[in-house]
């Protein structure tokens, strides 16, 4: 006697594609940043004094990912609640969309062009449009603005890391002047 049997699956998977987009686009950046950073670790980082009470830096790609997962799901949040960018959240997701290419550009700055006084620069324009973001999300949907909470408090760690780097390796580089006789 033989036993056929028969097994069927029948699986439906519904996908909302703007909350996905929402929570990946922040997370490209953070994947090409990633790229510039691993290629800049060594030697030219490694050899940089850092701070002791510092993040290891394994700890840097969760938390980034983690971060930019969860401020993309406030931007959903943002744009469905107020109405897209036809709507109130028109303003706050414009900001969102500059602290983004904000917060994209560092590592570039920092790890590519190894401009440690810039990327301070840069990473307090970072931090400003993230307050300034989190408060117009909060004003559209409060759980957006908390979300924007641990966002902000990494960027003050971030912050106190390139301020303490960019004072203990000054530029190596000088200028002088020559003497037109010689």
């Amino acid at each position: 006697m033989k036993w056929k049997i028969t097994v069927v699956f029948s699986m439906s998977i519904s996908a909302n594609i703007p909350l996905v987009g929402a929570i990946l686009l922040p997370n490209l950046g953070g994947f090409a940043g990633g790229f510039i950073t691993r290629n800049n670790l060594r030697p030219w980082y490694e050899n940089l004094k850092k701070p002791d009470m510092r993040p290891p830096n394994w700890a840097f790609g969760p938390v980034w990912t983690s971060i930019y997962s969860s401020i993309g799901y406030a931007s959903y949040l943002v744009y469905k609640e107020g109405g897209g960018f036809g709507g109130p959240a028109k303003l706050p997701l414009i900001l969102y969309g500059t602290n983004l290419l904000a917060n994209w550009a560092w590592t570039p700055i920092f790890f590519g062009a190894k401009q440690l006084n810039l990327a301070l620069y840069e990473i307090n324009l970072i931090t400003a449009t993230a307050v300034a973001t989190g408060y117009m999300f909060y004003q559209i949907k409060p759980l957006a603005g908390y979300l924007f909470i641990p966002y902000v408090a990494w960027l003050g760690i971030a912050t106190w890391l390139n301020y303490s780097i960019a004072r203990d390796n000054p530029s190596s580089v000088t200028i002088t002047e020559l003497d037109k006789d010689e």
